[in-house]
């Protein structure tokens, strides 16, 4: 069933672009689940849809775009007054989504596209090309960095506004960086699992391990595990696929997002 599984350059793309979206995922998860921004994070994957169905139109890298519409999503939300936060999101989300069937439909009728729906919603691991992965990593590495460098602050200012303004934390500035990171992540997340389906690797892994420790820091390790441990299975599990259905693989995204429910399921029942 996994007969030639890690000798193939396919499946080991598919493992490296996981673990990346997943990493930086699990860790700004983390903060968006105590910050309270799961719907922006939502927003800007739907968002970022729009630029992956541009890149398609366009024949430019797929990830380029996700992150170009993502990160105009991301200085739209900063800009937002206190208390409108829900509001921008939702008229973003709807706009997004709105530009996103428009970009497909030029892309399907006058390029040609097939699938290209399916690939910018619901994500194609296994038919990413071989250079995606070193973007990837990349762009990861550069997500986790910059976190490293903004994390207290933005910790404080994640539990303790007030607080944090009193200790001189520029909440604004440390929002609007942490806005850029969120679009970074969701922008690998669609790369894996999908625009559409991306929230669920950002939220539901950082959910599950802020149930099981009580350390931010424990969480933030603990939610990048996860979230490597959600896709990995995913890719095996859908490399599995392809025996159960001769001649057909199921799609990753639906065992990556499966594994995600299970564990945070676990992590639930566990708590509780």
């Amino acid at each position: 069933m996994f007969e030639g599984f890690f000798s193939s350059g396919v499946v080991w793309n598919a493992l490296l672009i996981g673990a990346a979206a997943a990493v930086l995922s699990g860790m700004v998860g983390v903060f968006t689940v105590l910050r309270g921004e799961s719907f922006a994070g939502h927003a800007l994957a739907d968002v970022s849809s729009a630029g992956g169905a541009l890149s398609l139109l366009l024949g430019l890298n797929p990830m380029l775009g996700f992150f170009g519409l993502g990160l105009l999503g991301a200085l739209g939300l900063a800009g937002r007054r206190r208390g409108d936060g829900d509001l921008a999101a939702g008229i973003l989300l709807g706009a997004g989504l709105g530009l996103t069937a428009l970009l497909l439909h030029f892309t399907i009728t006058l390029r040609g596209v097939s699938g290209a729906a399916a690939t910018v919603m619901f994500g194609s691991l296994f038919s990413a090309p071989p250079g995606e992965a070193r973007l990837a990593l990349g762009g990861a590495l550069t997500g986790v960095l910059v976190l490293a460098f903004i994390h207290r602050p933005l910790l404080l200012a994640s539990l303790d506004a007030e607080l944090a303004s009193v200790r001189g934390v520029k909440s604004r500035v440390v929002g609007g960086v942490f806005l850029v990171l969120l679009a970074l992540s969701v922008t690998l997340s669609a790369m894996s699992v999908g625009a559409i389906l991306s929230t669920a690797l950002l939220i539901g892994p950082a959910a599950a391990a802020l149930r099981l420790s009580r350390r931010p820091w424990a969480a933030v390790a603990l939610a990048a595990m996860l979230g490597v441990a959600c896709c990995w299975g995913g890719v095996a599990l859908a490399y599995a696929s392809y025996d159960l259905t001769p001649g057909r693989v199921w799609p990753v995204s639906f065992f990556i997002v499966a594994l995600v429910l299970l564990v945070y399921a676990a992590a639930s029942l566990r708590r509780a």
